[in-house]
C-alpha cells in the first residue's frame, strides 16, 4: 500500500501530464492523494519542497534502474547496451527525467533549487534529502557510472553520454526534416534508439570488455 507520501508524489506527477507546475494546486493535489493539505504540508513543507521531493525521486528511481540493468547477468557491453537504450526511452517517457539529464527545464516543469540557506531542517528525513536539491546533469552522469564494475566503468560513461546526445539531438529521418508547406517539422524527439546507433554501441563495448586493459582506449 503506497504511503501518504507516495500517493501526493505520484499525484504531482500526474498533474504534470496536464497543467503547467505553476498551475497545479496543493489543495487539488491532496484531494488526489485522498489526504488533508496539513498532510501535504507535514510532509513537504511547501510547494516548492514538493517539487524538490519530485525531483529527488526521479532521479532515485532512474538510478535504481541503472544497477538493476547492470546486475543482469550477461555480458558486460549487452548490459551497458541495454543502459543506454532505457535511458533513452525513460526520458521520453518522464519529461522531469528528461530536465535533470540534460538541464533543460522548461516553463511547465518544477525547477527546484535547494532549501534556503539556515531554514529549519524538515521533519521528515526523506524530505531533508530532497531539501539538499537535484543532482546536475554532470553529477546524475557520474552517479550511473558509478553503479558499474570499476572495470567497465568507461564503458558505462560512453553508453550514457550516447545516450544523452540521442536525448539531446535524436536522430530525425531526413524525409521527414522539412514539412510539406517548406517549414522544418518538430522531430519525433527521444524515439528509440536507431540499430546503428545501438550496434556501434555493442561493438565499441565489446572491444573494450575484451581489452586486457579494460579500459577505453
Amino acid at each position: 500500500m503506497a504511503t501518504a507520501r507516495e500517493a501526493l508524489l505520484d499525484a504531482a506527477l500526474a498533474a504534470l501530464a496536464h497543467r503547467p507546475w505553476s498551475a497545479v494546486r496543493m489543495a487539488d493535489l491532496a484531494a488526489a492523494a485522498r489526504v488533508s493539505r496539513q498532510t501535504l504540508y507535514n510532509e513537504f513543507g511547501s510547494k516548492e519542497g514538493l517539487a524538490r521531493a519530485l525531483v529527488r525521486r526521479e532521479a532515485d528511481a532512474y538510478l535504481h534502474g541503472v544497477r538493476r540493468l547492470l546486475a543482469a547477468p550477461a555480458p558486460p557491453e549487452r548490459n551497458l547496451t541495454a543502459v543506454a537504450e532505457w535511458i533513452v526511452a525513460r526520458a521520453a517517457a518522464r519529461p522531469v527525467l528528461r530536465a535533470l539529464l540534460t538541464g533543460a527545464w522548461d516553463a511547465r516543469l518544477p525547477a527546484p533549487r535547494p532549501a534556503r540557506s539556515g531554514a529549519r531542517p524538515a521533519a521528515v528525513p526523506a524530505q531533508r534529502r530532497a531539501d539538499e536539491g537535484p543532482p546536475a546533469p554532470g553529477e546524475l552522469v557520474a552517479a550511473t557510472v558509478a553503479c558499474a564494475d570499476e572495470r567497465w566503468a568507461a564503458g558505462c560513461e560512453l553508453a550514457v553520454r550516447l545516450a544523452l546526445s540521442h536525448v539531446v539531438a535524436p536522430v530525425v529521418p531526413y524525409a521527414r526534416v522539412a514539412g510539406r508547406d517548406g517549414q522544418c517539422e518538430e522531430p519525433e524527439s527521444w524515439s528509440p534508439m536507431t540499430p546503428r546507433i545501438t550496434s556501434v554501441i555493442e561493438t565499441i563495448l565489446s572491444v573494450e570488455t575484451r581489452s586486457p586493459r579494460k579500459t577505453m582506449p
